[in-house]
């Protein structure tokens, strides 16, 4: 990442490794899809969607991406998260591999639904 603060998601995958770049555009298009009315921002210097909760996040590295859907988000897809790297909330996706878009699809608009369902205020 360039020294400069991305304003813009575009802006973040601009600076963002060259070869990482395809992957974080077609996973920006994609939540987009899934969460066409969120509010887009960088908070804490990576990509957000926000509606008006924590949706989910995604970030650029050196040889992967990070897409971060929370520990909650990520918890009922544990057997179609196997083979792939994940943290507590966060599935990792090296650039060298394909990004598994349906995967990432179901989890995205699984985790829209169930924030949708909620009564609560929390942002997280």
């Amino acid at each position: 990442m360039t020294a400069q603060r991305p304003a813009t998601i575009d802006d973040y995958i601009r600076a963002a490794p060259r070869e990482g770049q395809p992957h974080l555009r077609r996973l920006y298009a994609l939540l987009k899809s899934v969460a066409p009315d969120a509010e887009e921002a960088i908070k804490w210097g990576t990509p957000f969607f926000v509606e008006p909760r924590f949706l989910f996040a995604f970030s650029a590295h050196k040889a992967h991406l990070n897409f971060t859907p929370t520990a909650a988000g990520l918890a009922p897809f544990g057997k179609e998260l196997q083979g792939h790297k994940t943290t507590k909330g966060m599935l990792q996706v090296p650039y060298t591999q394909p990004l598994p878009e349906a995967l990432i699809r179901k989890i995205a608009e699984h985790r829209v639904r169930t924030l949708r369902e909620r009564e609560d205020d929390a942002f997280w």
